[in-house]
Order: C-alpha cells, then sequence, then structure tokens
C-alpha cells in the first residue's frame, strides 16, 4: 500500500466520521427551522471558513475552469449538499436519529454497485458479500424480522427519505471520483479546498431561493444557543471540514475505498444517537448496524 492511499484513507476516516455527525446536529434544528433554512445557514457558515482560506486559490483556478468543470461542480453540489440534506433533514423529521444514522449504512452499497457499473472498477466477491450484508442491515433496521414491531405510514415515509439521501451521497461519491479521473487524465486534477468552496457556493445559492419561502427571518429569531451551535457545527464540522477531508480522500482512493469507509457514517450516528440523546434500541437495529459495519469491512 502506497503513501498517498494510506492518507487516503485517513481523510475517509475524517471525513465520514465529521458526516455521521449531521444526524444528530440536525435533531436540534429539525422542525424548528425550515429544511433549505437550515441547508443555507450551513453553507454560510462554511464559507465563513473556506472563502478567506482559498481566496488566492480559487481566484488562479477559475480562470482555467471550463463549461464541463463548472457543470461537475453544479452537480456535485445538487446531489452532495442540496438534494442530501434535503432528503437527511425531511427523514430526521419523521423518523428516530439513530435509524436514520443507520439507515446511511446504504451507501457502501449503493457506491460499490454504482463504481462497478458506471466506472467499471473491478468488484471482488468479498464486495458483493458486503453489499448484500449492508442490505440486510438495511432491512433489519426497518424492523423486517421483528414480528411484534409496527411502523407508521410517517415513520416509513422517514426511512426511505434517508435512504434518498444515502442514495444522493453514492451519486455525488461517484460524481467526485469520475472527475477526479478526468482531471488527473488532463494533468490538472482541481485542489480540494478550491472544490469544496466552489461546491458550498452552488449550494448555497441552491438553497437561497426556496429558503426565502420558509418565513427564515421569524423562525430564525426564536431560537436559542443550542440550536445556533449545531448550525455552525453543521458548517464548519460537517461540511467545510467533512468535505475537505472528502475531496482530500478521493483524489487518492478509488470509489470501491469511499464505499467501504463511508460506512464510519452510520456508525458515527448510531452510537451519538445512542449516547447524547439517549435514543432506545432494539436488538434488530444493533444487528441492522453490525450488518453494516461487516459490509464496511468486507
Amino acid at each position: 500500500m502506497d503513501h498517498s492511499s494510506k492518507l487516503g484513507k485517513l481523510f475517509f476516516v475524517g471525513a465520514f466520521s465529521l458526516a455521521g455527525t449531521s444526524v444528530v446536529a440536525a435533531r436540534f434544528v429539525s422542525g424548528k427551522l425550515g429544511v433549505f433554512t437550515i441547508a443555507f445557514f450551513s453553507m454560510f457558515f462554511a464559507l465563513l471558513l473556506l472563502l478567506p482560506l482559498s481566496w488566492k486559490k480559487m481566484r488562479v483556478e477559475m480562470k482555467s475552469m471550463t463549461m464541463q468543470n463548472a457543470f461537475a461542480v453544479l452537480l456535485q453540489a445538487v446531489f452532495g449538499m442540496f438534494l442530501f440534506r434535503f432528503f437527511l433533514l425531511n427523514g430526521v423529521n419523521r423518523t428516530s436519529s439513530l435509524e436514520a444514522g443507520i439507515l446511511t449504512g446504504a451507501t457502501p452499497a449503493i457506491t460499490a454497485i454504482l463504481a462497478w457499473v458506471l466506472l467499471r472498477e473491478a468488484v471482488g466477491k468479498r464486495s458483493v458479500v458486503g453489499i448484500l450484508a449492508t442490505v440486510l442491515g438495511v432491512f433489519l433496521v426497518q424492523g423486517i424480522a421483528d414480528a411484534g414491531l409496527s411502523l407508521s405510514s410517517e415513520h416509513l415515509v422517514g426511512n426511505l427519505l434517508v435512504l434518498g439521501a444515502a442514495a444522493s451521497e453514492s451519486i455525488f461519491n461517484i460524481l467526485c471520483r469520475n472527475s477526479v479521473l478526468k482531471k488527473e487524465a488532463s494533468g490538472s486534477p482541481l485542489d480540494p479546498l478550491v472544490q469544496t468552496t466552489l461546491v458550498s457556493i452552488a449550494s448555497l445559492l441552491l438553497c437561497a431561493i426556496p429558503a426565502a419561502f420558509e418565513s427564515p427571518v421569524t423562525r430564525i429569531a426564536a431560537i436559542g444557543l443550542l440550536e445556533w451551535s449545531s448550525l455552525v457545527w453543521y458548517g464548519v464540522f460537517v461540511t467545510a471540514l467533512a468535505y475537505l477531508c472528502w475531496y482530500a480522500g478521493i483524489k487518492r482512493c478509488g470509489a470501491f475505498t469511499a464505499a467501504a469507509f463511508s460506512g464510519l457514517m452510520p456508525l458515527t450516528s448510531m452510537l451519538l444517537s445512542t449516547l447524547l440523546l439517549r435514543e432506545p434500541t432494539n436488538l434488530f437495529q444493533w444487528l441492522g448496524g453490525a450488518c453494516v459495519i461487516a459490509g464496511m469491512m468486507l
């Protein structure tokens, strides 16, 4: 294993561990602010950190950007931040943080399948078993194996929305890796700091218009220190630092490696939901979480 690959995996650990805190952070503001308002302010706080750090590099790299590069950044913003947050925040409103966290564990399986189909990355037997373990984990989290557990339609919709977030994250993973491969072929890969900043700016603009219809001024005025802290965390750590680590990792590792390490996201979410939010768990949820983590390892 070369040094670059090892470093890439370390970046993935940081990226997905930080991303896993998004479910818990969302719980503190979900229902109190509109979905797009939360997303807008998280981008705003992220850019307060990113713009001063990236401004000089961004001015240089923007001069050589093509329309194709700009479109790639827009697509990454749509799937990686806009749609991911839309599905996740709406899903957390309808289901538990713990289940939402575990269900994001569908990301490794979806990413692996897309990497195989779209990027033609080789898939081995262990990867196939890992995908199946993840799918089994998702079914167990739903409580399908527990005859005594009945899910309301609202709860089920919440879980499906979270799976939509996992799918959006997976598509984002593939778009990023495809962009890296194209940039490497041209000999000029985009700097991770610049890429994170550009995607954050695009996401901020995408969220601005729908956020205006969510009575943002009135609702923002009513929140307290805990909610503001959650928004700052969402912006600085879940958005800026996590995506910086992500782009640095995907430059050095393939999509299958990214898929494997994305299993850290549900693990972090599950542990934080249990420890911080004191959400109750049952045997099938823990078995489902174990299957998701096993899928990551495989």
